[in-house]
């Protein structure tokens, strides 16, 4: 699946995408570490987990999707990588919901690529997938982040406190949610058309469980 405005274009993530994925990991690397996931330390006697390298990443995701559970996109922007965003932990049933994680180049932040990006992908899960409702965990003081779901008029619901291994600690997380009754309009519709024209390089990064934390 293929979902594009304008120049911003989502796609699925490839393994020939490894050596830009890399790089732009690699310029970005200290503008992204206070919102990065990272693995706890293990209890006594536990095998110590390592980080998947991108290919594995990339096979995780991959299953993940075959199997319904995830949405895996890169990020592209005028033809070029540029971030990354996934929708997780999907669940049907009687919930029918999802979660979003997602982070862009420094470069390109305040050009509307993080709202666009996660209008596409909720519109897409939303009116095509299904799901009913979409969530966002966001640390509080990742203001960044905080303002690309305020702009498309995600709910905050609440702290879940210590919810996830961030940056070498358990951190608190607020919760932005959003259904699909509160966008029956569309939410890249509704960024259309409150989309300011002043430049605010605010897009920044956010990752829940399973989002695009692999190497996030």
């Amino acid at each position: 699946m293929v979902l594009r405005d304008g120049d911003i274009l989502l796609r699925p993530i490839k393994l020939r995408d490894q050596r830009d994925w890399r790089e732009v990991n690699r310029r970005n690397r200290d503008w992204l570490r206070p919102w990065e996931a990272t693995i706890p330390p293990p209890v006594p006697g536990a095998p110590a987990a390592r980080r998947p390298t991108y290919r594995q990443m990339v096979r995780h995701l991959r299953t993940e999707a075959n199997a319904g559970r995830m949405l895996p996109f890169v990020i592209e922007y005028r033809g070029r990588l540029v971030g990354q965003l996934t929708v997780a932990g999907i669940t049907w049933g009687s919930m029918c919901s999802g979660h979003v994680g997602y982070w862009v180049d420094r470069e390109v932040a305040g050009r509307g690529v993080m709202p666009t990006a996660v209008a596409l992908a909720v519109d897409h899960c939303f009116h095509a997938v299904g799901l009913h409702r979409m969530e966002v965990c966001i640390r509080p003081e990742n203001v960044p982040s905080r303002r690309v779901v305020e702009k498309l008029g995600f709910r905050e619901e609440g702290l879940r406190p210590r919810y996830l291994h961030i940056d070498g600690a358990w951190r608190d997380h607020l919760v932005f949610a959003l259904t699909a009754e509160e966008a029956a309009d569309g939410l890249l519709r509704r960024w259309h058309r409150a989309r300011p024209g002043a430049h605010h390089p605010e897009e920044g990064a956010h990752h829940p469980e399973e989002g695009a934390e692999a190497g996030k």
